[in-house]
Protein backbone atom coordinates (compact mmCIF):
# COMPACT_ATOMS: atom_id res chain seq x y z
CA UNK A 1 0.00 0.00 0.00
CA UNK A 2 1.52 3.53 -0.90
CA UNK A 3 2.62 5.68 1.75
CA UNK A 4 0.10 8.16 0.58
CA UNK A 5 -2.91 5.72 1.20
CA UNK A 6 -1.76 5.10 4.68
CA UNK A 7 -1.60 8.11 5.63
CA UNK A 8 -5.19 8.72 4.06
CA UNK A 9 -6.49 5.79 6.33
CA UNK A 10 -5.04 6.86 9.07
CA UNK A 11 -6.65 10.39 8.47
CA UNK A 12 -9.94 8.76 8.51
CA UNK A 13 -9.86 6.03 11.20
CA UNK A 14 -8.83 9.11 13.54
CA UNK A 15 -11.67 11.08 12.74
CA UNK A 16 -13.88 8.36 13.61
CA UNK A 17 -12.23 7.22 16.83
CA UNK A 18 -12.45 11.23 17.62
CA UNK A 19 -16.23 11.06 16.88
CA UNK A 20 -16.99 8.00 18.55
CA UNK A 21 -14.66 9.48 21.89
CA UNK A 22 -16.50 12.44 21.42
CA UNK A 23 -19.95 11.37 21.21
CA UNK A 24 -19.76 9.08 23.80
CA UNK A 25 -22.42 9.94 27.01
CA UNK A 26 -20.51 10.74 29.95
CA UNK A 27 -22.34 7.72 32.33
CA UNK A 28 -21.41 4.77 29.56
CA UNK A 29 -17.63 6.36 29.84
CA UNK A 30 -17.69 6.37 32.88
CA UNK A 31 -18.79 2.81 33.04
CA UNK A 32 -16.36 2.04 30.87
CA UNK A 33 -12.99 3.70 32.22
CA UNK A 34 -14.39 1.65 35.76
CA UNK A 35 -14.39 -1.46 33.86
CA UNK A 36 -11.55 -0.86 32.38
CA UNK A 37 -9.51 0.19 35.64
CA UNK A 38 -10.20 -2.94 36.93
CA UNK A 39 -9.15 -5.40 34.66
CA UNK A 40 -6.10 -3.29 34.46
CA UNK A 41 -5.26 -3.38 38.17
CA UNK A 42 -5.90 -7.22 38.19
CA UNK A 43 -3.06 -7.67 35.06
CA UNK A 44 -0.55 -10.02 36.37
CA UNK A 45 2.28 -7.52 34.43
CA UNK A 46 0.88 -4.57 36.72
CA UNK A 47 1.13 -6.02 39.97
CA UNK A 48 4.54 -7.53 39.20
CA UNK A 49 5.82 -3.79 38.45
CA UNK A 50 7.93 -1.26 40.59
CA UNK A 51 7.53 1.39 38.38
CA UNK A 52 4.89 2.86 35.84
CA UNK A 53 5.36 4.90 32.57
CA UNK A 54 1.75 6.30 32.36
CA UNK A 55 0.05 9.46 30.41
CA UNK A 56 -2.14 12.23 31.93
CA UNK A 57 -5.64 11.31 29.88
CA UNK A 58 -7.48 13.82 27.97
CA UNK A 59 -11.14 13.66 28.49
CA UNK A 60 -11.61 11.87 24.78
CA UNK A 61 -8.74 9.47 26.07
CA UNK A 62 -9.17 6.09 28.28
CA UNK A 63 -9.35 7.97 31.66
CA UNK A 64 -6.12 6.90 33.46
CA UNK A 65 -6.10 8.76 36.85
CA UNK A 66 -7.75 5.82 39.04
CA UNK A 67 -4.67 3.40 37.69
CA UNK A 68 -2.18 6.60 38.53
CA UNK A 69 -3.86 7.24 42.18
CA UNK A 70 -4.14 3.21 42.51
CA UNK A 71 -0.23 2.65 40.92
CA UNK A 72 0.90 5.59 43.82
CA UNK A 73 -1.17 4.35 46.47
CA UNK A 74 0.64 0.57 45.90
CA UNK A 75 4.22 2.44 46.48
CA UNK A 76 5.16 1.80 42.85
CA UNK A 77 7.26 4.73 41.29
CA UNK A 78 5.00 6.15 38.55
CA UNK A 79 6.67 8.77 36.06
CA UNK A 80 4.70 10.58 33.07
CA UNK A 81 5.68 12.63 29.98
CA UNK A 82 6.79 16.17 29.05
CA UNK A 83 6.60 16.77 25.60
CA UNK A 84 9.45 18.55 23.90
CA UNK A 85 7.87 20.75 20.86
CA UNK A 86 11.22 21.24 19.05
CA UNK A 87 11.76 17.34 18.84
CA UNK A 88 8.31 15.86 19.36
CA UNK A 89 9.93 13.34 21.38
CA UNK A 90 9.49 13.18 25.29
CA UNK A 91 10.89 12.25 28.50
CA UNK A 92 9.44 11.12 31.36
CA UNK A 93 9.51 12.28 34.67
CA UNK A 94 8.31 10.52 38.08
CA UNK A 95 5.46 11.71 40.16
CA UNK A 96 4.59 11.67 43.89
CA UNK A 97 1.40 13.16 42.99
CA UNK A 98 -0.82 15.71 40.87
CA UNK A 99 0.52 18.50 42.48
CA UNK A 100 3.85 17.81 40.64
CA UNK A 101 2.04 18.49 37.47
CA UNK A 102 1.46 22.11 35.47
CA UNK A 103 0.08 22.70 32.27
CA UNK A 104 2.46 22.17 29.30
CA UNK A 105 2.13 20.78 25.96
CA UNK A 106 -1.61 20.64 23.96
CA UNK A 107 -3.30 21.94 27.43
CA UNK A 108 -1.86 18.58 28.60
CA UNK A 109 -0.69 18.33 32.10
CA UNK A 110 3.10 17.34 32.07
CA UNK A 111 5.69 17.35 35.45
CA UNK A 112 7.14 19.75 36.55
CA UNK A 113 11.55 18.91 35.86
CA UNK A 114 11.84 21.33 39.33
CA UNK A 115 9.94 19.17 41.18
CA UNK A 116 10.38 15.47 39.53
CA UNK A 117 13.02 12.95 38.33
CA UNK A 118 13.63 12.62 35.20
CA UNK A 119 13.37 8.72 34.63
CA UNK A 120 16.56 7.37 32.82
CA UNK A 121 16.34 3.56 33.09
CA UNK A 122 13.64 2.32 30.51
CA UNK A 123 14.79 -1.55 30.58
CA UNK A 124 12.01 -2.47 32.99
CA UNK A 125 8.87 -1.19 34.00
CA UNK A 126 5.42 -1.56 32.57
CA UNK A 127 3.88 1.54 30.16
CA UNK A 128 0.49 2.36 29.92
CA UNK A 129 0.60 3.17 25.90
CA UNK A 130 -2.73 5.53 24.62
CA UNK A 131 -4.38 5.16 21.50
CA UNK A 132 -7.45 6.47 19.48
CA UNK A 133 -7.56 2.60 18.01
CA UNK A 134 -5.43 -0.69 18.75
CA UNK A 135 -5.57 -3.45 16.59
CA UNK A 136 -5.39 -6.96 17.56
CA UNK A 137 -1.55 -7.40 16.57
CA UNK A 138 -1.20 -4.20 19.38
CA UNK A 139 -0.73 -1.37 16.49
CA UNK A 140 -1.82 1.83 17.49
CA UNK A 141 -3.21 4.81 16.25
CA UNK A 142 -2.20 7.94 17.94
CA UNK A 143 -2.68 11.42 17.54
CA UNK A 144 -0.26 11.77 14.46
CA UNK A 145 2.90 13.16 16.24
CA UNK A 146 4.72 10.65 17.15
CA UNK A 147 5.61 10.63 20.48
CA UNK A 148 5.10 7.19 21.60
CA UNK A 149 6.26 5.38 18.58
CA UNK A 150 9.90 7.07 19.16
CA UNK A 151 9.66 6.51 22.72
CA UNK A 152 8.75 2.47 22.57
CA UNK A 153 11.55 2.33 20.34
CA UNK A 154 13.94 2.56 23.41
CA UNK A 155 11.54 1.08 26.15
CA UNK A 156 12.35 -2.25 27.07
CA UNK A 157 9.61 -3.76 29.64
CA UNK A 158 6.24 -4.39 28.94
CA UNK A 159 3.84 -2.01 27.01
CA UNK A 160 0.03 -1.92 27.28
CA UNK A 161 -2.32 -0.34 25.22
CA UNK A 162 -5.43 0.34 26.77
CA UNK A 163 -9.06 1.37 24.57
CA UNK A 164 -12.44 1.14 24.23
CA UNK A 165 -13.35 -2.03 22.72
CA UNK A 166 -15.62 -0.02 20.41
CA UNK A 167 -12.64 1.54 19.04
CA UNK A 168 -10.55 -1.70 18.24
CA UNK A 169 -10.03 -3.51 15.02
CA UNK A 170 -8.81 -6.72 13.35
CA UNK A 171 -6.37 -4.58 11.34
CA UNK A 172 -4.58 -0.60 11.39
CA UNK A 173 -2.61 0.59 8.64
CA UNK A 174 0.91 0.64 9.66
CA UNK A 175 3.89 2.70 9.05
CA UNK A 176 7.84 1.42 9.29
CA UNK A 177 8.17 3.48 12.41
CA UNK A 178 4.77 2.23 14.07
CA UNK A 179 5.63 -0.03 17.79
CA UNK A 180 3.07 -2.88 18.67
CA UNK A 181 2.39 -3.05 22.18
CA UNK A 182 2.84 -6.40 24.07
CA UNK A 183 -1.12 -6.15 25.87
CA UNK A 184 -3.99 -4.58 23.81
CA UNK A 185 -6.52 -4.30 26.96
CA UNK A 186 -10.19 -2.60 26.59
CA UNK A 187 -13.06 -3.01 29.09
CA UNK A 188 -14.28 -6.20 27.44
CA UNK A 189 -10.53 -8.26 26.71
CA UNK A 190 -7.09 -8.45 26.80
CA UNK A 191 -5.05 -9.73 23.68
CA UNK A 192 -1.53 -10.63 24.46
CA UNK A 193 -0.17 -9.95 21.10
CA UNK A 194 4.11 -10.47 21.72
CA UNK A 195 4.97 -6.86 21.08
Amino acid sequence: MPLINVRKRKHELRARFKRYRAECPPELKKSLDKRLFERFISLEEYIDADSLFAYISQPIECDTSAIIADALSRGKRVAVPKCHASSNEMDFYFIKSYDDLSTGKYGILEPVPEKCEKAVDFSRGLCLVPGLSFDLQGYRLGFGKGYYDRFLSDFGGVTVGICYSKCTVGELPRGAFDRAVDIVMTEKFSNRTGG
